[in-house]
């Protein structure tokens, strides 16, 4: 079998796994395993592909032998791999877990006959997304997922869940049509929507033109990604789904869109003459979604509020363009959906045992519960950046790419990362505080849960795995700044989609301070 043709794995295994599993929707205990497969391969796929692009840098398999500008292509380089994964760790993880909660609910509201294959067409849309090689395929990407989004976000038909779908689905439809029409302006404008071939042919454009669509293609992915304005739809949306579809979502939906803006302001944009406005954006999602985070007293809404805020962490990165801070942007990618989607996956433990998430109900939890405490105190240490973990080497290298950049946008984002550090750490506080130290009710007291082994042991698997990226750091970062020089480089990226001849047309490339360099 030839190599390029794991590229077509991580999409076609889910999607055949979700229909098998449609299929035997009377069979439930077929249906876990099935997915459990399903995506144990899809790790191991992903896995080789990271050993494989390490070593011959860009994958690319050309769907049915037609050529790049006419057909299909899948890209795999340094970034795609470490994106794939991640992601299929976490949703394996995430899948586990939910195991135990689906099976205890088999009487209850929960439709379980479409959970795994609306779950494993979700995972085909996230790598659908990470691999495609041109915009239109991304877009159908982000339409399988967010189609499956629905039906999870909506799992157990309550009031409260149809009413956060219903501003989820109308946002995401409005990110869908600007993206759309972003992509017929940019064929219309250049005559291809293939990204390898639009790096080459956007940078002959005018510049009125060129910011018209790097705009449109921005405004619907920041839609996407919760960047702030544009972020309003997410902690409303969010907290009333089941903890593992929240998880998923907080964790990996997100950086989709997170990626690609990175792709966008790499590959297509390079240096381009909006940094300003994402320092910005990444300024205004840092601090407004932390002091939004302050001001909660609900479980999930806090984590729903420093999930926006710490978008601005990774914008700050990209909107530098340089290698450090594109690398630091790339590792702290990583982390973060490792450790936004165990928090989430801790503050359904937290409701299972108290019954709720609601911070001035729940007390006496470090006591009641002490092995849950260890699960939430790991994570949310991370989350706020606290020495040694990879949250804290996430941010060390954001502040020391922000220094290196020196300019005075840099300095007050390095300022405002600091604070929105310390604010984080605040809101951890009370939530340890109140759930954990408090006095408990009897209520929470005389409650007999026992939280099945999987469901812990699921969210352990996921903490190991960020401490790995701690006590990895060292070769992880330098993965990952290999894989931001790759990006901003691009003639990597183009030679192997297109040939050589073609990366020598690039009009632009980057260098490793972030200047946009002639390279004619």
């Amino acid at each position: 079998m030839s190599i390029e043709l794991l590229l077509a794995l991580p999409v076609m295994l889910p999607l055949g796994g979700a229909a098998v599993s449609l299929l035997l929707r009377h069979h439930a205990r077929i249906q876990l395993w099935l997915s459990i497969l399903t995506l144990v391969a899809i790790l191991f796929v992903a896995l080789l592909m990271g050993w494989y692009v390490t070593q011959e840098s860009v994958l690319v398999l050309q769907i049915g032998n037609w050529t790049p500008q006419l057909g299909i292509v899948l890209v795999a380089d340094r970034l795609t791999a470490l994106m794939l994964v991640v992601s299929s760790f976490v949703t394996l993880s995430v899948l586990l877990y939910s195991s135990a909660q689906t099976v205890d609910e088999r009487v209850g509201r929960t439709p379980l006959a479409i959970y795994h294959p609306t779950y494993l067409a979700l995972v085909a849309g996230v790598s659908m997304a990470f691999l495609a090689g041109d915009l239109f395929n991304l877009y159908v990407g982000f339409e399988v997922l967010l189609a499956a989004s629905y039906v999870l976000l909506t799992l157990g038909g309550s009031a409260s869940r149809i009413r956060a779908a219903t501003t989820y689905v109308i946002v995401s439809l409005l990110s869908s049509v600007i993206f759309l029409a972003a992509i017929a302006s940019v064929y219309a404008a250049t005559g291809t929507v293939n990204l390898a071939e639009l790096a080459v042919r956007l940078d002959g454009l005018e510049p009125g033109t060129r910011m018209m669509l790097e705009l449109m293609l921005l405004v619907a992915f920041a839609i996407k990604a919760a960047i702030f304005p544009l972020s309003a739809w997410l902690p409303d949306s969010y907290p009333t789904a089941p903890a593992p579809v929240t998880a998923v979502f907080a964790g990996l939906l997100t950086k989709v869109g997170i990626y690609a803006i990175l792709r966008l302001e790499t590959l297509l944009f390079p240096a381009s003459q909006i940094q300003n406005l994402l320092l910005a954006a990444a300024a205004l999602s840092l601090f407004v979604g932390i002091l939004g985070a302050v001001a909660q007293t609900d479980l999930k809404r806090v984590l729903s509020f420093t999930l926006v805020s710490h978008m601005g962490y990774m914008l700050f990165g990209i909107g530098m363009s340089t290698q450090l801070g594109m690398g630091a942007t790339i590792y702290y990618v990583a982390h973060h959906i490792t450790v936004q989607s165990v928090l989430f996956l801790g503050a359904g433990l937290i409701e299972t045992r108290g019954g709720t998430t609601n911070l001035i109900k729940l007390g006496g939890m470090a006591k009641l519960a002490p092995l849950i405490a260890v699960l939430f105190f790991v994570p949310a240490m991370n989350l706020a950046g606290i020495p040694p973990f990879s949250g804290f080497i996430g941010k060390v290298g954001l502040i020391e790419a922000g220094i290196a950049y020196d300019r005075t946008s840099g300095w007050i984002l390095i300022g405002i990362s600091v604070l929105t550090s310390l604010l984080t750490l605040y809101a951890i506080a009370k939530i340890w505080n109140r759930a954990f130290w408090q006095p408990a009710s009897e209520e929470i007291i005389s409650r007999a849960v026992v939280i099945p082994r999987v469901m812990t042991g699921a969210t352990s698997a996921l903490i190991v795995f960020s401490l790995l990226l701690t006590v990895l750091a060292g070769p992880i970062m330098s993965y990952s700044v290999e894989a931001a020089s790759s990006v901003l480089e691009r003639t990597p990226y183009v030679g192997a989609v297109l040939g050589e001849e073609s990366a020598e047309q690039l009009v632009y490339r980057i260098d490793e301070t972030g200047v946009r360099v002639d390279s004619r």
